[in-house]
């Protein structure tokens, strides 16, 4: 399997090439030559394939004959070690909790799943050595910090937002130490990615360095994310409905791994795309027009994103067809008084605590379904757990959150992290690491 760069001016690239890049040399990212559905057979007996055996018929086409199968396999086992449960929420409403993961995010998956293919390259080929450089919103720091912490051959820079992620996720992405360092940048999201971005076309890092990106920008941290999608099928395949799939959405790559799964062929009906009121996507079904915009911080902080970088992807995926497009996915923005109202009316009503980015899907799923009212099984993804908002949830349903292991593991530990403020501080870091 190859893949191309969506700005089409650069070489094709094999699944290892466009692991270790990142981003192609055309600043465009890689998006695979080829998508072969699955057969009848797979989608007709899902109920008998384990999680494990689900991802490999997945991702297999994908990774190619780079990976052996028993390597895949193994690699496969070692990311999806815990359980991925759709859980009722309401009257043809469930969730798919994908936070029962180290970070319990549901970036753990990503970065879990690029971490070991890279260890695999670097066992293969010491030239492969990276330095993995990576700017988040919120819940991707941890991840990656997670996932790659102690292995061999990678470095790994985190860039977050000062005073812009929650306390717990800050303790997961500034306390590990050994291969893991973090960058607290005096910016936003938006800055951090510029960052990001520039310094992967920067000649005076790259000539010295292989960068690469554990973004959803990265093929590696962006496919395995179809799998939520699949063991959601799996649970809820009898159920004989139409499914709609609410996501919320920051750099859209989550939705776009949906939008992949879909091409595979797993019959999802609807897309939605849930916002906060970084609305970009919103207005641009509603105008036809796309105005990447600075981004706001909000409740949900890791969907603060005024320039969702997958978004391209999905264009991608539609061929630019908008009226294709407007079919099968819908997007919505909602604010944080709205998003705290939904938080507590589900725990009023279903006794289950959202955190404020589940709370947003929910948003998006009832309002689809409220003017849509077919035969429908919504799905919204619950992306993190709440425990990593406290400051947010406890106060609005009135009640005590108990720490997970994950979290007393990490939130007692000390922050060290490094200030910066502009590219050329980030610059000299790389370049005297």
């Amino acid at each position: 399997m190859n893949f191309y760069s969506l700005n089409k001016k650069a070489p094709k690239v094999s699944f290892k090439e466009a692991v270790i890049k990142g981003l192609a040399p055309d600043k465009g990212l890689y998006f695979p030559e080829k998508i072969t559905p699955l057969t009848k057979y797979f989608f007709n007996h899902i109920e008998y394939f384990s999680e494990e055996e689900i991802a490999f018929e997945v991702i297999r086409q994908f990774v190619s004959e780079e990976i052996p199968e028993k390597e895949l396999k193994k690699i496969i086992k070692e990311t999806l070690c815990f359980n991925f449960p759709v859980v009722t929420v309401d009257k043809n409403i469930a969730t798919l909790e994908l936070f029962h993961g180290p970070t319990m995010a549901f970036k753990d998956v990503g970065a879990r799943f690029m971490a070991r293919c890279l260890s695999y390259f670097n066992k293969k080929d010491n030239t492969a050595k990276v330095t993995v450089l990576v700017a988040t919103s919120g819940d991707t720091g941890g991840a990656v910090a997670s996932g790659f912490l102690g292995v061999e051959g990678v470095d790994v820079v985190i860039l977050y937002p000062s005073g812009k992620v929650s306390e717990v996720q800050e303790k997961q992405l500034t306390t590990l130490g050994k291969n893991i360092t973090a960058l607290e940048v005096d910016g936003t999201f938006d800055d951090c990615q510029a960052m990001v971005k520039k310094a992967f076309l920067d000649c005076d890092i790259t000539v010295f360095k292989n960068l690469t990106s554990a973004n959803s920008i990265n093929v590696a941290r962006w496919l395995p994310q179809m799998f939520y999608f699949f063991f959601a099928y799996k649970q809820l395949k009898n159920k004989h409905k139409d499914l709609v799939f609410s996501i919320p959405s920051g750099n859209f790559g989550n939705i776009c791994a949906g939008m992949m799964a879909k091409q595979l062929g797993l019959p999802i009906k609807h897309f939605i795309a849930s916002t906060n009121i970084n609305d970009v996507v919103p207005n641009y079904l509603k105008t036809g027009e796309y105005n990447p915009k600075p981004s706001k911080q909000t409740i949900s902080n890791a969907m603060d994103v005024g320039d969702p970088s997958n978004f391209v992807r999905i264009l991608e995926i539609y061929k630019n067809d908008f009226s294709k497009l407007k079919e099968e996915f819908s997007s919505y923005s909602f604010t944080d008084d709205e998003t705290k109202n939904a938080m507590l009316l589900i725990k009023q009503n279903s006794n289950y605590i959202a955190d404020p980015h589940g709370a947003v899907g929910y948003l998006g799923l009832k309002k689809f379904i409220d003017e849509n009212t077919n035969n429908i099984q919504g799905i919204f993804l619950e992306t993190a757990h709440p425990v990593k908002f406290l400051d947010v949830v406890e106060p609005v349903i009135n009640e005590t959150i108990e720490f997970p292991t994950q979290i007393k593991a990490v939130i007692d530990k000390k922050k060290v992290s490094i200030l910066i403020s502009t590219y050329k501080v980030l610059k000299k870091f790389l370049l005297n690491m």
